[in-house]
This record gives structure tokens, sequence and C-alpha cells, in this order.
């Protein structure tokens, strides 16, 4: 009977196990050998840790390291505290109309990554609206270059990449707040806490496992940003918004095609979503971190 059970269980998992080796595992392990290789295209041999030594002198590399990990330290916290505010604030049972309002903010979520990213770069165009707003608002003197300026075009990307993903952790922190128990609270109001502390001494730390779920998960989803770059700047001005995906895709398909260098490039990636997750887990005091 337990043999029986033994296959039955393995009839049913058995095709999802075989189709996550197969289109997933089988192609790390492949793009892990493919990065011991180079070549042009498809004209590939063994070059040992050639890949890994040219990783470390490329300044084009270095550059999109550097942005991308700005990306992260400034994006991703400023869209987590964002979402808590929110969902905090439409967790209100004295707020009106909040069915429409969680709508309205997650619904970003859900729209085309080339629709919006395009529809942002005209907004933020010289002659776009965020800029013909400011000036009749008399906030700038001149229209902000905010495509074509080094510091303006990341500001666009971190605004971009805010606006689409805050809704998406709301909903998380959102599905969290209404799990906890309300007697919680009002115990805390009877003993004088303002909502301020309220806030921080019991909402942040009842939401402590979500809170590090969705920060790994912006993390990895901000290391492999493409959509908004590729579109939005293109990487420009020079290398000032290239992002390590796009390197990866410029590597394999814009420049000479090589391969082997974009899964070397592809596994730095992999590298950094483990280091920055541990740190992660080390600041959020998770034991099994």
């Amino acid at each position: 009977m337990r043999t029986k059970n033994t296959l039955v269980g393995w009839a049913f998992i058995g095709l999802s196990v075989f189709l996550i080796g197969l289109f997933y595992f089988y192609p790390m392990v492949q793009a892990l050998l493919l990065s011991f290789q180079s070549g042009s295209g498809t004209n590939l041999q063994y070059v040992g840790l050639d890949n890994y030594r040219r990783l470390f002198g490329d300044p084009t590399f270095h550059a999109a390291v550097r942005n991308t990990v700005i990306y992260l330290l400034v994006q991703v916290p400023v869209m987590i505290i964002l979402a808590l505010i929110i969902s905090v604030l439409l967790n209100d049972k004295r707020l009106k109309f909040k069915g429409f309002y969680r709508t309205a903010i997650f619904l970003p979520c859900v729209t085309s990554l080339v629709a919006y990213s395009v529809i942002f770069k005209y907004l933020f165009g010289s002659d776009g609206l965020i800029n013909m707003m400011l000036v009749k608002m008399a906030v700038i003197a001149q229209p902000i270059q905010w495509i074509t300026d080094p510091f303006w075009a990341k500001i666009t990307i971190i605004i971009a990449i805010t606006w689409r993903w805050t809704g998406y952790n709301m909903i998380f922190y959102l599905s969290a707040l209404q799990n906890i128990d309300n007697s919680i609270y009002e115990a805390a109001r009877i003993d004088g806490a303002s909502a301020f502390q309220q806030f921080f001494k019991i909402t942040i730390p009842m939401l402590k496992p979500i809170i590090l779920f969705t920060s790994i998960v912006s993390t990895i989803g901000t290391l492999q940003l493409f959509d908004e770059v590729m579109n939005i700047t293109g990487g420009g001005p020079g290398n000032a918004t290239l992002s390590i995906s796009q390197y990866i895709y410029n590597i394999s398909f814009k420049y000479t095609p090589d391969f082997g260098y974009a899964a070397t490039v592809s596994y730095a990636i992999v590298v950094m979503i483990v280091f920055f997750s541990i740190i992660q887990f080390k600041v959020a005091g998770d034991k099994n971190g």
C-alpha cells in the first residue's frame, strides 16, 4: 500500500518535476557551462575563466553595475516605504471608496511594460507634459532634460519603476494588515499609544516577514531591470542609465554576439542577488537567513 501511494504521488508530481527541470534547471546548467566558452555567434570554444577575468576589467560592465546598484539603493526603499504608508491608509475602516483607490494604485502593475515606458518617455521629454506643468507652475524656469541628462535620466527611471511596482507591494501589505487582530490596536489605544507609535511598535513588527519578502522580490526585480531602461533612455546618455540586463542584451544581440560572455554577466546578477538577499536576511534578523 505504501509503495502504491508513493507511485501515485510521483505520478501526480512527475510531469511538473520534469517540466521544471527541463525549462528551469537545465537552462541554468547550460548557461553556467556557456559562461566558460567564448566566440562569435554559435562558433564557441572553451576558454576556462577568461570570461570572468574579462568581467573584472570591463568598464561598461562596471558602469552597468553602478547604475543598477543606484536604482536598487534609491528606488527599493522609497517604494517599500510608500507601499507601507499607502496600505495603512487604505486599511482604515473609515475610508470611503477603498475599492476604487486600491484598484487605481494597483492598476499600473497590469499595464504593458513597453507601453507605459513609451508613455513615460513622452511625458518626461524636453517638451513633454511634466516640463510644461512645472514651467507653468513656476517651479522651474527652463525645461529639465529628463532623458538626456545623466542625473535626471536616472531619476526618470526611478520614478517610472516606483510608479509601476508600488501598488504590487501594497497588495501584500494590505493583505497582511487585514490579518492582524484589531484587538491589538484597540489595546494600544487604551494604553494611550498614538497612531505613530502603533505604526512603528505594532504594524512594522507584525509585517516584518512580508517586508522581508517584498524587499527580496523587489531587489531581484531591480537587478534584472530591462524594459524601462531600454524603452525610456536606451541606456543613455552614454551609459549613464545602462542596466546589467540591457548590457546582456547588447552583448547577445546588439554588438557582435558573444553568448559566452553574456552568460557570464548573467551569473554576475545571480551572485548579486544572493549577496543582497543574505544582507537583507541578516538586517531583518531572520534566523533562517
